[in-house]
């Protein structure tokens, strides 16, 4: 019939007690060319391994009443009941639908379909038995279980695929993998990109030349399609490939021969061609810039590669596989806290997984072996109102390193003549250690305040107020005097 839908997620099984109907069942299952099995009860656990090799199941009448036991039994069957007083197993997540009698082709058709979405998105499948065949595609978002359907169902295929989707998305990864669990995986994977070669160079690059063809062609050369006959070659930035070469292109994809730069021999081209581009084809149609009939060619099976913004529940997957990449680099890790990973959540990601795996570099160089916060963060990742953690020290903390500040100066260089400049030097000052306490004793944090603010005043004018200078003669960091300066407001008089 020209309405029949082949499921091609194994058979069906018919479990019904009552045999009339569940030989019209098989009847009509096999008039649609569905594969079906009726089973008895004590047959039925067994039947259902494994279990990816069952689509659904067909419960009817059974004597024992064991509908419930029977149906939670198997989680990863989607089942179908027969007859309204079944109704009440729907609670059940695993069953997908019900059939009355007399049996319609369209419900049937529907109820099958439900079943065959049911299996697919299924979690289990998709984790463990699809998810263990792809190398480099992480993330359990629905955009990339959806990517890795689609890869498994156009893989074994000989088809042409088209990959879209914005730059540094893994445009490449797909392709990889579309390679990796086709018939073709014994053979090589030739990536080349359209965008990085000059246009009379491609031809050459693409097709290979014989000895003397042009200038410079001191011996023959294979080009990319001969290095990867039996296996696959990735087209990456399809988009960016000279009108004159598209021709040439959609030549070799319909007559599947070449023949070399400069050469008169034809050589089969036993490749699949797989195509990436970040560019709108149809747009670039409309403009006169890409041939209509090459598109058609190549986009057999388009693959939309999802932009990082889309899928921001695949960070921390993400993050921890660049970890990884990187740990033998860099000799070091660093994990994220919740505040830091949220506001990364937030970010739009216009370089996406790119921009991503250099974010995780710079942080394993800047924060190694440490727990990154969200102030740590560049700022244009930093999405947060709230303030950055400043430590407050103990007085006796603070009352030391005013002491030091003070009196480490820098004796690492000296001069033997003095500079023509005032320069302040320890020798300037009275030995600390033969300060005498008054009698009446004195507070200390207000007298080494005032004695910080003197000094700090002297240098300021010895130095015209040029606080990089200033800072040198104190031997303190400028930030250091920049924020010592706000907090005894010491600013030049205008």
């Amino acid at each position: 019939m020209g309405n029949e839908v082949k499921v091609g997620l194994g058979k069906i099984l018919i479990l019904d007690e009552n045999a009339t109907r569940a030989e019209l069942v098989s009847h009509l299952l096999g008039f649609i060319g569905e594969p079906c099995q009726i089973v008895t009860k004590s047959e039925f656990a067994e039947a259902c391994q494994p279990e990816e090799n069952i689509m659904a199941c067909i419960l009817g009448a059974l004597k024992s009443g064991d509908h419930e036991e029977l149906v939670a039994s198997q989680p990863a069957v989607p089942f179908l009941v027969l007859g309204d007083t079944l109704k009440y197993l729907f609670d059940k997540k695993n069953v997908i639908g019900m059939l009355s009698e007399p049996l319609s082709y369209p419900v049937v058709i529907q109820q099958i379909r439900d079943c065959q979405e049911y299996k697919r998105l299924l979690p289990k499948r998709s984790a463990l038995t699809d998810g263990s065949k792809f190398d480099g595609l992480i993330g359990t978002t629905n955009a990339m279980q959806t990517i890795r359907f689609l890869i498994k169902q156009v893989a074994e295929k000989d088809a042409n695929v088209l990959i879209l989707g914005d730059s540094g998305t893994g445009k490449e990864v797909i392709a990889r993998n579309v390679h990796l669990l086709s018939t073709r995986n014994k053979g090589p994977f030739v990536p080349v990109n359209c965008g990085a070669i000059p246009g009379e160079l491609l031809e050459s690059e693409l097709f290979g030349h014989e000895k003397g063809a042009f200038t410079g062609a001191i011996s023959s050369r294979k080009g990319r399609f001969e290095l990867a006959q039996g296996g696959t070659l990735f087209l990456d930035e399809i988009g960016d490939m000279p009108l004159q070469m598209q021709v040439k292109l959609l030549r070799v994809i319909q007559e599947r021969t070449y023949e070399r730069v400069g050469g008169n021999k034809p050589i089969k081209a036993d490749v699949r061609i797989v195509a990436a581009t970040h560019r709108n084809l149809e747009s670039m149609i409309d403009e006169g810039k890409f041939r209509e009939d090459l598109f058609y060619r190549l986009n057999v099976f388009p693959i939309e590669s999802p932009s990082l913004k889309d899928r921001a529940d695949d960070l921390e997957q993400l993050i921890q596989e660049f970890i990884n990449r990187f740990e033998k680099q860099h000799q070091a890790r660093f994990s994220l806290t919740e505040r830091a990973l949220d506001s990364l959540k937030q970010h739009k990601w216009p370089g996406n997984v790119r921009e991503l795996g250099n974010l995780v570099e710079r942080l394993l160089i800047m924060f190694p072996n440490q727990t990154v916060d969200v102030h740590d963060l560049p700022q244009r990742y930093c999405y947060t109102d709230e303030a950055p953690f400043v430590p407050e020290y103990p007085d006796e903390i603070l009352e030391r390193q005013a002491l030091n500040d003070i009196f480490a100066f820098n004796d690492e260089e000296e001069s033997d003549e003095p500079d023509d400049d005032f320069v302040m030097s320890a020798t300037t000052f009275a030995d600390p250690t033969t300060v005498m306490l008054p009698p009446e004793g004195l507070d200390l944090k207000e007298y080494l305040s005032e004695l910080e603010i003197n000094l700090i005043e002297q240098a300021l004018q010895n130095c015209d107020y040029v606080v990089s200078r200033a800072a040198e003669q104190l031997s303190l960091r400028r930030t250091t005097l920049v924020e010592k300066m706000k907090k005894y407001d010491l600013n030049k008089d205008e």
